[in-house]
């Protein structure tokens, strides 16, 4: 099993969600986030002044699947997402050692 984990454009979520399901993903975790990376922020102007956004709004997805689906989950992500310009994301694959499904016992691949 893995755990991708995602971090995309907020304007981009619905997109990928819909991209996600079409190829079968069943579920999948979302969190506003603030960070920054290449970019290192940027500035704006409110009301006149000008002043530095160091952190950047980021939605992070967390989606477990099996082995087989993970090259297949990415390459989805990564299409949907991008844009082309700085602070399209990341993505990162991690290994995951056991899964539980509370309701019922099941586990690993069984719980996703």
């Amino acid at each position: 099993m893995k755990l991708i984990i995602a971090t995309i454009k907020p304007f981009k979520l619905e997109e990928v969600r819909e991209a996600l399901t079409e190829i079968g993903v069943r579920g999948m975790m979302v969190t506003e986030i603030k960070g920054f990376g290449s970019q290192s922020g940027h500035t704006e102007i409110y009301r006149g002044a000008e002043y530095a956004v160091n952190f950047v709004p980021k939605i992070k997805l967390e989606i477990a699947v099996t082995a087989a689906m993970a090259d297949q989950v990415v390459e989805k992500i990564t299409e949907t997402a991008k844009t082309g310009k700085i602070g399209d994301g990341k993505i990162f694959v991690l290994d995951v050692q056991q899964a539980v499904r509370v309701r019922t016992g099941e586990t690993n691949d069984d719980a996703l």
